[in-house]
């Protein structure tokens, strides 16, 4: 037993130093690790598969409602960089540029991709000619690029994954929509599949995606109370069109720009799995996300039939559905236990002679620990009872604990008392003046998050000018 206090006492506490106690989970549970690299990670196999997990799901959804995956190149012309002017200025601090092909300089230096599209304009200029070539609804998986002076595991790293879609549409109302179709899906993605409540809304001009007309996003709220934003959906008008010549012959015959959308999803939803399901012994994971849902640990393996039986539940389970592994390690049963936590694996079956000679198993829910005495016979019904009731639990967790930690304030000195003193959303009226955007960052370092779609009327003024308000807002510290 000193062993599996061990490597349970490996972790921080969360209480104790949060972000310490994030890292150790990082490491512990095996899901990355340090590369020679500067400020990139190596995905070990259970972060990844989380990430497929993550990938598989997105994927499914996209292509329900007609998304088409293609693929671009990693390198980005300086010359095609440089058609539209803020986007170029919004993304220059991180990009990293090629200068050289094996021994000899460039003509023109390249990037290697902060984003797409620039390469998504200059490919859709030739490929879009009639209102008949519309709409182009495509995405693309693939890793990016930028320079980030500080980086942490998943968060925030010089090259992470993710999709990034971009679309083109004959009207500016189509292209609204399926701005708002896609943060919708990313909405409910992460709250059915993810188990992660979030707020869904707009940001200011001054946070929106450089050359974008609009950005919509989704917040989710952290155990420590930071916010994060877990995904984004812009609308970027005509303005791309117009910098790269995007035109298309409408059906009265006239020459019309198009109007593009472009949204996406990282790894840093991983990061959100930790922070917001985590506990003190490790990884908690959703079972609809988990790699592995079920970790059977057969007790006193060495017995005669133990291991057998232990392989004949996995293949009943397997047959039902489910992601099973039998740990059949040498370990003691109290370290495997500790694992399983550590790793975050939803639900473990523990099952010893004593527990087969009686035709029952011990299953335990790793978010609760709850134990339930069940029958070999009914394993397969029952553990998938208890891990749909789990999903569901989790979500309503995360959900209690986001609105017990959002507060309203309707003054300055209370704004910037409850952003010192109670981590979490904080909803306040906004004139709309980004110098109080501005004022409220220098003052308190909370961001605005979002102006989310449900508003309230929470006063008639500004809480940072006193002037009249007119949007309420998320704001908060933030990832």
């Amino acid at each position: 037993m000193a062993e599996d206090k061990k490597f349970v006492e490996a972790i921080t506490s969360m209480d104790v130093d949060f972000a310490q106690w994030y890292t150790d989970v990082v490491k512990k549970a095996e899901l990355m690790g340090y590369s020679s690299v500067k400020g990139c990670m190596i995905f070990k196999p259970a972060g990844y598969a989380i990430w497929e997990n993550i990938k598989a799901e997105l994927d499914k959804r996209f292509k329900e409602t007609g998304v088409e995956n293609v693929y671009m190149p990693m390198f980005i012309p300086e010359s095609l960089l440089q058609r539209e002017k803020d986007h170029v200025e919004g993304f220059a601090p991180e990009v990293a540029w090629v200068t050289y092909g094996g021994l000899n300089p460039l003509q023109e230096r390249m990037c290697v991709r902060p984003t797409s599209e620039t390469l998504f304009c200059d490919f859709y200029k030739d490929e879009i000619q009639s209102y008949r070539d519309l709409p182009k609804v495509y995405n693309q998986w693939c890793s990016v690029v930028r320079w980030e002076k500080e980086t942490r595991p998943f968060l925030r790293s010089r090259e992470f994954l993710w999709q990034e879609g971009h679309t083109a549409h004959a009207t500016a109302e189509e292209a609204e929509a399926r701005t708002q179709q896609m943060l919708n899906l990313y909405a409910d993605f992460c709250e059915d599949f993810l188990a992660i409540p979030v707020v869904r809304g707009r940001k200011t001009d001054k946070e929106k995606f450089a050359g974008a007309e609009a950005t919509y996003t989704i917040e989710a709220l952290m155990h420590d109370g930071k916010a994060l934003q877990s995904g984004t959906s812009h609308n970027f008008g005509d303005g791309f069109a117009k910098a790269f010549g995007i035109q298309y012959t409408d059906k009265d015959n006239k020459l019309k720009y198009v109007h593009q959308t472009s949204w996406g999803m990282t790894t840093r939803l991983i990061g959100a799995l930790i922070m917001v399901h985590g506990d003190d012994s490790g990884l908690v994971l959703p079972p609809r996300v988990a790699p592995v849902q079920v970790d059977i640990i057969p007790v006193m393996q060495k017995k005669a039939g133990v291991l057998e039986k232990a392989a004949e539940v996995k293949e009943k389970l397997i047959k039902a559905g489910l992601r099973v592994k039998v740990d059949d390690s040498d370990k003691n049963p109290g370290w495997k236990f500790s694992e399983q936590e550590m790793r975050g694996i939803p639900v473990r079956i523990e099952m010893g002679p004593r527990d087969i000679e009686a035709n029952q198993a011990v299953i335990v829910r790793r978010d609760t620990r709850e134990k339930t005495v069940v029958s070999i016979d009914e394993l397969d019904v029952k553990v998938k009872e208890i891990l749909d009731t789990m999903q569901v639990e989790m979500l309503e967790r995360a959900r209690k604990h986001r609105d017990t930690h959002t507060y309203v304030a309707t003054d300055y000195e209370e704004f910037k008392q409850t952003v010192a003193n109670k981590p979490g959303f904080v909803k306040a009226m906004w004139c709309g003046n980004e110098e109080c955007e501005n004022k409220i960052k220098e003052d308190t370092t909370a961001t605005s998050r979002c102006m989310p779609f449900n508003q309230e009327k929470l006063s008639d003024v500004c809480v940072c000018c006193g002037k009249p308000a007119t949007k309420m807002v998320y704001w908060g510290k933030a990832y």
